[in-house]
């Protein structure tokens, strides 16, 4: 069933549904908007597909059109029940929170993700999701940015993983006007499309690293190296072979000098 913003509100009159604000439900009210997301997925029918928190189903229309061997998951019971009296057992219906789930399967992933959980949620889908060549995720505005800058304070662990799992590319802005209830904040529909040389025990590895390094980001690169070799020779040993300036910040590093970094630690 396509959901538009006439009938979202004439399914919460007629049922006992309401949006959880734990949860953070915001449903989508344009089909056109909805029916974007979805394309740039690039769905074949041979591929298994994995929505993430579809609510009443704004995306799950779209995407069931595909034909493809599609889950939903949600948190929320409401919802799955729902969504099971339109799609019946068209689709799998797993009504858990996804950072419990395996979603090791998965070779397209789409998701309005809960705002609060955004970067966790992420993280988990980097390290977890590792078959899927493409995810396309709306999330806030202001935290697209953790994952796209590679500098300043944005910038970090997480930032890191994401450039080295994948190509990020932002698509559009979603304005809080489409949504029921209205968000605070503006939204974002981006991709992460898995690199063809995706390197899982050095990227995992590195991240690691990062994150170790990154807990004291105003300290330099060399003294945080230090603490973490516990060795002063070691830290400036290979800041030389990187060819790096020991007094450099975590922040001013790009991913693939970490990625170096970690290989000849492990050397």
């Amino acid at each position: 069933m396509e959901i538009n913003r006439s009938n979202v509100f004439e399914i919460l009159r007629n049922t006992d549904i309401r949006p959880d604000k734990d949860y953070g439900q915001n449903f989508l009210l344009e089909p056109e908007i909805a029916n974007s997301i979805v394309e740039l997925a690039d769905i074949l029918e041979s591929e298994r597909v994995l929505e993430i928190g579809p609510g009443l189903g704004s995306l799950t229309h779209f995407i069931d059109m595909k034909n493809a061997h599609f889950s939903v998951c949600d948190i929320d019971y409401r919802m799955i029940d729902f969504l099971k009296i339109f799609y019946k057992d068209r689709i799998a219906y797993i009504n858990d929170d996804i950072r419990k789930v395996n979603v090791s399967s998965y070779d397209k992933i789409i998701g309005n993700l809960p705002y609060n959980i955004t970067t966790e949620l992420v993280e988990y889908l980097l390290l977890n999701a590792i078959k899927a060549k493409k995810m396309v995720l709306m999330i806030q505005l202001e935290a697209f940015n953790r994952f796209y800058d590679l500098s300043g304070e944005n910038y970090g662990a997480i930032s890191v993983l994401t450039r080295l799992c994948c190509d990020v590319e932002k698509h559009f802005v979603v304005k809080p006007g489409i949504f029921h209830p209205v968000p605070k904040c503006k939204s974002v529909v981006f991709t992460l499309t898995r690199k063809h040389n995706y390197n899982e025990e050095g990227i995992i590895g590195t991240y690691k690293l990062a994150k170790s390094l990154f807990l004291n980001r105003r300290k330099t690169i060399y003294n945080n190296l230090k603490n973490y070799l516990g060795d002063a020779n070691k830290a400036s040993e290979l800041l030389s072979k990187l060819d790096l300036d020991p007094n450099l910040r975590p922040e001013n590093i790009k991913p693939e000098i970490y990625f170096r970094m970690y290989q000849l630690i492990q050397k």
